[in-house]
């Protein structure tokens, strides 16, 4: 895999995000539409178990059966002495002393936490989602809480329209931007040759799902270029479980027009941090674009490809697609593939000011 000479019109180049930094002075918010959700879900984390004292059976396993006992241990006793505000502004208070102590904040703790605890508040009202017999008191308890924690540091900003700076990405300090020029390595992977993109195949990763996105891609009039995400060294960091990971998206795409749009597409099924790593890009788009030193990067795609063709589709969602009209708005999809099309058409004519998009074919 090598950028070929005479395409170095087609040439990709991408900033190489390692963190953010922020300067808080008085205001912080929250864009709601870019908050992921955080399910309770109790086939993951049983609320209750049995268990008693006994000896392990010949395997090594415990066992239910045989001598002792039998108890039931359930979350009811923490539930009973818990209160949901109280807990609210525990973390609240948590999320503050951080903020206070973490060095990228100006503001004294009795000006923000009033507003941090506001933001947990709706938080816990809004995204915090229990599936029966969780209840919501149960997001305090590991790793809920965590999750809970990693997501609202992700979502607070300074409040730009309140006359706070806005955050602002850290680049890696030992490579400069990224570039598809710089790319050369061999693959054993199965690839296919494209007419659109400054290297000379797209590597696919998938039996069919990028084969039809790049094939798309390479043949949409609005495309001007574009590069599979494949030795590229391009990576979105997001924080989860309390470790750092790096998604990587798996197409980098360049709109025609002026100025030109950059465009991040993932094609995958299901994925259960796809929540959580669309969050991660709406974050460092907006960082990105804030700093303003690499071009435009207003729109990310989330595409969940679930069945290759659905043989007709809803006249009111292809509207909502084309339409395109609130910022945020994250569509869920029935229909063909080729609905992409209309959707990069939308992007590429300036009517979406949108941030992030999920669209699934079912």
């Amino acid at each position: 895999m090598h950028a070929l000479p005479g395409r170095s019109p087609l040439e990709i180049r991408f900033p190489r995000v390692e963190g953010y930094r922020q300067a808080i002075r008085n205001h912080v918010t929250v864009d709601w539409n870019a908050v992921p959700p955080l399910f309770l879900d109790p086939l993951k984390i049983p609320p209750e178990v049995e268990m008693k004292a006994s000896l392990p059976d010949n395997a090594g396993r415990a066992s239910l059966t045989g001598p002792g006992r039998l108890e039931r241990v359930d979350l009811n006793p923490y539930r009973e002495g818990k209160r949901l505000q109280a807990l609210v502004f525990e973390m609240a208070a948590a999320l503050t002393k951080s903020y206070v102590t973490g060095g990228q904040c100006e503001a004294p703790a009795h000006a923000l936490f009033p507003q941090i605890a506001k933001i947990v508040q709706q938080y816990f009202d809004t995204k915090v989602v229990p599936v029966k017999p969780a209840e919501k008191v149960d997001a305090f308890l590991s790793p809920y809480y965590g999750w809970a924690i990693e997501r609202l540091t992700a979502a607070i900003k300074p409040d730009t329209a309140a006359g706070e700076a806005p955050e602002v990405p850290t680049y890696e300090s030992s490579r400069g931007p990224g570039s598809t020029a710089d790319v050369d390595y061999w693959t054993s992977k199965d690839v296919r040759e494209v007419v659109k993109s400054h290297l000379n195949y797209v590597v696919a990763d998938t039996k069919m799902w990028e084969q039809s996105a790049a094939y798309i891609l390479d043949t949409h009039p609005k495309v001007q270029a574009f590069v599979k995400n494949a030795g590229q060294g391009f990576a979105i960091p997001y924080l989860h479980n309390g470790q750092p990971h790096d998604y990587v998206p798996d197409f980098i795409v360049r709109l025609a027009g002026e100025p030109a749009v950059h465009l991040i597409l993932e094609t995958k099924g299901f994925d259960e941090l796809a929540e959580v790593k669309g969050s991660a890009a709406e974050r460092w788009v907006a960082a990105v674009n804030a700093d303003a030193q690499h071009g435009g990067w207003r729109a990310l795609t989330l595409l969940v490809l679930r069945v290759p063709f659905v043989p007709s589709w809803s006249l009111s969602l292809q509207r909502q697609l084309l339409g395109v009209a609130a910022p945020g708005l994250r569509i869920t999809y029935a229909g063909r593939p080729t609905a992409l099309k209309r959707f990069i058409t939308s992007l590429a004519g300036g009517s979406s000011g949108c941030s992030a998009w999920n669209l699934i074919f079912t």
